[in-house]
């Protein structure tokens, strides 16, 4: 005979639900007693995005077995009462500045890596590849496919909510609290290598005419050999984060 569990969905982990359930109380018929991992995302929302979990008051990991009448409380990053603080999994991430993006994020890649983080991304890389490099690799996988991040081996990851690069950067910048350890100019825009400053003359056989002549400070990628500026793609990505600080 099946049972009934009732589910009560925090800030944007509403997101992820239809209009008609938002921040209200769900009801969720069940047979057995499934993990309450499992009821969660049956109910659409992806365990990575999930924090403290409460089962009657109480915090529970997501191994709890669900029982009739369980009034289970679930909440994202930064929305619980201090006193289950150790209960977060979000504090249980190895770190907070290590990506690795679905195919979709291309241009989110660029912007990431020019602000200095560590960000994995490949056009060929499959889900089952991300997933497997996100564990090995201890990386948090950023996705606009919510099925991604519902695979069982799925550790940390964060679903976009915008479609706009620029909005997708100010949301992983804000919900990762990645502005005060922004190191722009230290990661290859192309291959995610690390940048040292080089000598303008150890590099003008690289340089255009132009690039001679109007700028003097250069960065070289330690994997690749590519050679970057300041140019107007980084003053605007300097004005950016400028506005991002301002606002926050």
């Amino acid at each position: 005979m099946d049972k009934t569990a009732y589910f009560h969905f925090f800030g944007n982990l509403n997101d992820f639900l239809p209009s008609s359930q938002k921040a209200i109380v769900v009801f969720h018929s069940f047979s057995g007693t499934p993990a309450v991992k499992d009821a969660i995302e049956a109910l659409g929302v992806p365990h990575p995005e999930v924090d403290v979990i409460l089962v009657n008051g109480k915090p529970e990991d997501f191994y709890y077995l669900l029982q009739l009448n369980d009034t289970v409380s679930v909440y994202p990053a930064g929305l619980y009462n201090v006193h289950f603080a150790a209960y977060s999994r979000q504090a249980t991430l190895p770190v907070w500045n290590k990506f690795i993006l679905d195919v979709h994020l291309g241009k989110l890649v660029k912007s990431l890596r020019l602000l200095g983080f560590d960000t994995l991304y490949r056009t060929d890389y499959d889900d089952k590849t991300i997933v497997q490099l996100s564990v090995m690799e201890e990386r948090i996988i950023l996705t606009r496919d919510v099925g991604l991040l519902k695979h069982k081996a799925v550790l940390w990851g964060y679903w976009l909510r915008s479609q706009h690069p620029e909005k997708q950067l100010a949301e992983v910048l804000a919900y990762f609290h990645l502005l005060p350890v922004i190191q722009p100019f230290t990661r290859c825009l192309v291959c995610n290598g690390t940048l040292s400053l080089v000598p303008k003359e150890s590099i003008l056989e690289k340089l255009l005419p132009k690039t001679k002549r109007y700028f003097q400070e250069f960065h070289q990628c330690q994997s690749c050999g590519r050679v970057f500026w300041k140019g107007s793609h980084y003053e605007r990505m300097e004005a950016f984060v400028e506005k991002l600080k301002q606002a926050n």
